[in-house]
């Protein structure tokens, strides 16, 4: 397994500079980048691109998680996302496959991805677990309470944090029961995932708490409403990039193991900022 997914621990004030996965999303409805990579060559050129700009890792995905989102049929989903990975592999680059569905995830490993990104953490396909554990691949289960069409009614805590580490570490003991290697889990909080403004804020303030639960952690807040608040009404979510910079740089003073972004370029910079400022 190479160095881009180490797994390496280290604790929650370490300063192991946080992976950078580029996001390639092949869908006509994603909330910031929907249909600007259907076409086959442009997505393979956007991932060589992110991978160029400083990515690690370039996370390709076929079906949109945003609020609201239906599910797509797994045979479409495959169409998206397989020719793509197959094609940064090729070029020697290093992919992660964002699925709730076992079959894709199967799939992409058998061509080379050699990260599993599920946001439902293996609640969505009671197999992902069995391949996250055949396959040995790195498996990244982000906190999930249901699908994206009912996450708006699934933001209910007592306290955030505390409610998000718990399942968090629940999910947890459950892969591992199912076979799921303990040193090739990533855990990430998911950040705009039936989280409210003001909960998401508490978690990002938050980042040292979750890494207490003793696994690496993934930040993905690139370009989400959340941060569009801070910003004149009418700003794109393209406009929100140099806020998850901002985000980036101190999810990087946490010790989080990796932010999943769309600004590849605008994060490395962040990150090349706060490395200087550790010396």
């Amino acid at each position: 397994m190479s160095e881009v997914v180490s797994l390496r621990p280290h604790s929650p004030v370490s300063l192991s500079r946080p992976r950078i996965m580029g996001i390639v999303n092949i869908t006509p409805d994603s909330f910031s980048d929907g249909g600007e990579f259907l076409n086959l060559d442009d997505a393979i050129i956007k991932g060589v691109e992110l991978s160029r700009a400083g990515a690690q890792l370039i996370d390709v995905g076929g079906e949109s998680t945003r609020p609201g989102a239906e599910r797509v049929p797994i045979e479409q989903e495959q169409l998206r996302v397989l020719p793509v990975i197959q094609g940064l592999v090729d070029r020697g680059i290093a992919v992660s496959v964002d699925t709730m569905n076992a079959a894709t995830a199967l799939a992409a490993a058998e061509i080379g991805a050699t990260v599993i990104n599920d946001v439902s953490g293996g609640l969505a396909d009671e197999g992902m677990a069995r391949v996250a554990a055949e396959t040995g691949l790195h498996f990244v289960a982000m906190h999930w309470r249901g699908p994206s069409k009912d996450m708006a009614a699934n933001n209910q805590y007592k306290n955030v944090l505390k409610d998000v580490r718990d399942e968090l570490k629940n999910r947890v003991a459950e892969l591992i029961v199912n076979g799921v290697r303990p040193d090739r889990i990533i855990l990430d909080p998911g950040i705009g995932f039936a989280k409210d403004s003001a909960q998401n804020w508490k978690l990002l303030s938050n980042l040292p708490a979750l890494g207490t639960i003793g696994y690496p952690i993934l930040i993905g807040a690139s370009r989400k409403k959340f941060l569009g608040e801070l910003l004149p009404e009418g700003a794109s979510p393209k406009d929100r990039d140099p806020a998850t910079a901002t985000i980036s740089a101190l999810a990087a003073q946490a010790g989080v193991w990796g932010v999943r972004v769309h600004d590849v370029a605008g994060t490395k910079a962040a990150l090349d900022v706060w490395e200087e400022m550790q010396a």
